[in-house]
């Protein structure tokens, strides 16, 4: 799949909705760039002029500068002398990293939402359904929440939900590789039936074969990965 807006321009963006909290405007700006990077609009390798970025946002420089400072430290994106600011590219590295940290947790969490007496599993089914909605729409925003979704209750259920909001910066190079491995339908499906094996399981209480869906479904990214950097190699770095 190659996004839209390869070309690095911030065309995708719309202004930062600033909320009434105390959240500083910059770590609302910071946000709405991570996640405009986790889904693909500002792709990797992708250009940022601060002044485009400025406009489409809404925003002043002080708060963006701030903002991009702070993805600089993270590893998000990169300042070149002489060149401009981009995106940083996937490093399969990173990934491999994010993988074993996702695994780890994931399977923890399924354990302990096995050893609840009861467990209903209606919310995660219905997702399950918005998921088989998106793949017959072909609608990747979709699917992708919707799977985001099911997994984030799974670790609600288990007890444990703020492993989940853990997890999320570690797993922003993942979520990049997963995203760029859809739109493909036969992707899809496997992730659905992956996703149905897990929550028979959990309803069956029947660890042993939960963990090991969950660990064949969270290691089916590294596999994505060799065929996709051949696929768009200038998204990737060692």
């Amino acid at each position: 799949m190659k996004p839209e807006n390869a070309s690095g321009t911030a065309a995708a963006l719309g202004p930062v909705v600033r909320e009434i909290t105390r959240a500083r405007t910059s770590d609302q700006v910071y946000e709405h760039l991570v996640s405009a990077i986790r889904d693909l609009r500002l792709p990797p390798g992708a250009s940022l002029s601060e002044t485009e970025l400025a406009e489409r946002l809404g925003v002043s420089r002080t708060p963006l500068r701030e903002a991009i400072a702070r993805m600089v430290e993270n590893g998000l994106v990169s300042v070149i002398p002489q060149v401009g600011t981009r995106v940083e590219l996937i490093r399969l590295s990173d990934v491999v990293q994010a993988q074993f940290v996702r695994e780890s947790l994931e399977v923890a969490a399924f354990g302990a939402a096995c050893k609840l007496q009861t467990c209903d599993v209606t919310g995660l089914r219905a997702l399950i359904a918005e998921q088989e909605r998106a793949r017959a729409s072909n609608d990747v925003d979709a699917f992708f929440a919707a799977d985001e979704a099911m997994h984030e209750m799974i670790f609600a259920i288990s007890g444990y939900p703020g492993a989940w909001r853990v997890m999320q910066p570690v797993k922003l190079q993942l979520d990049r590789l997963r995203r760029l491995s859809l739109p493909e339908p036969s992707t899809m499906a496997d992730l659905i039936a992956e996703h149905i094996g897990i929550v028979d399981a959990l309803e069956a209480s029947d660890a042993r074969a939960g963990r090991r869906v969950v660990s064949r479904h969270t290691r089916r990214v590294l596999v994505y990965g060799a065929a996709l950097r051949r696929q768009l190699p200038g998204y990737f770095t060692e």
